[in-house]
């Protein structure tokens, strides 16, 4: 259904980029530079793309591990 809706409707330019912006996305890839069957550069790549203002709030929730970690030390008694 969603997929429908989303044919239908005009996206811009300036659409897609406050949406990357509000909420972020990360590019990842690989590159291998090779001669004659000899890989000679590896390249692993990871691009996060998205606003300072989106990056600090998700700074400052707390990750899954961090709170498996603080549910872990409270059951060492830590």
């Amino acid at each position: 259904m969603q997929t429908e809706t989303m044919k239908n409707r005009d996206v811009s330019l300036l659409d897609i980029l406050d949406a990357v912006l509000d909420k972020g996305v990360v590019l990842r890839g690989d590159i291998t530079i090779s001669i004659a069957d000899i890989d000679l550069v590896y390249l692993d790549l990871r691009i996060l793309l998205t606003s300072v203002e989106t990056l600090m709030e998700s700074r400052q929730k707390p990750s899954v591990m961090e709170l498996e970690e603080k549910m872990n030390q409270s059951e060492r008694g830590v």
